[in-house]
């Protein structure tokens, strides 16, 4: 039996609402939700944020590194299963990985726009986050506790390489073109994506909400103006890293 050509026009409005739910649900939607009841819980306690502790990346086998780290690349692979996830419904839908800004033509100019979004971002975090903390409105982001082994370094590049991947890919690439296809305005898609980046970052206290959800604002803008979106891969995964290895 011959096999029917797939169709290239996108799916009906109530299956991309469904398939929206469904991505979401099995990643950053269900981040959200957890982050949220985390933060709960710290507001809960009878510390003030200020004394509690948010650990970004830590070890998972302590007792064993290179058990530790087998784990730590396994979990960024599964950590990545969304996108790939993403990435097969739109082929299924004839999409290709281009028509959401994933156009490796211009690798170099691309690095360089991420770097000097990172950097004009990265400043005014930095500054937020240690204004709240001293303040104590918001939790003790430790970046990392991993062990002083010749891996430590390349994990912390591969995980904030992981989190630039998933996280602008779904909330930036994906989300923005579904929304678009449902007849979202620009403006109502972008406040969505960013209030969705806002969510999923509560855990690390009140403050840096609002800081997660104006860096959205700006990324899922710049995507729209022009894109790219790789230059937003790269900012996010240099702002994660130098975060993790030298800042907080």
């Amino acid at each position: 039996m011959a096999l029917r050509e797939t169709s290239l026009r996108p799916p009906p409005r109530w299956l991309i609402r469904w398939e929206i739910f469904a991505v979401l649900a099995v990643s950053l939607g269900a981040s959200a939700v957890n982050a949220l009841l985390s933060l709960i819980g710290s507001l809960l306690q009878k510390k003030p944020l200020a004394g509690q502790q948010a650990l970004l990346v830590g070890s998972l086998a302590p007792f064993n590194h290179w058990l530790d780290l087998v784990l730590q690349l396994t979990s960024m692979a599964e950590n990545l299963a969304p996108v790939v996830l993403v990435l097969y419904l739109m082929a299924r839908s004839g999409e290709p990985p281009a028509v959401i800004g994933l156009d490796a033509s211009q690798p170099a100019k691309d690095a360089v726009r991420g770097a000097v979004l990172a950097a004009v971002i990265g400043g005014g975090g930095l500054a937020l986050y240690l204004a709240a903390f001293n303040l104590g409105f918001n939790l003790n982001v430790v970046p990392e506790r991993l062990p002083a082994v010749w891996w430590r370094i390349p994990v912390l590049l591969l995980d904030g390489l992981q989190n630039g991947l998933l996280e602008e890919i779904l909330v930036i690439g994906y989300l923005l073109r579904r929304l678009d296809q449902l007849g979202w305005r620009p403006g109502r898609a972008i406040a969505a994506s960013a209030l969705l980046r806002g969510t999923y970052h509560l855990y690390q206290g009140i403050v840096m909400a609002p800081f997660h959800f104006s860096y959205g604002l700006i990324q899922a803008y710049v995507f729209v103006r022009f894109g790219k979106l790789w230059p937003l891969i790269v900012s996010h995964a240099l702002l994660d890293f130098v975060a993790l290895l030298f800042l907080i």
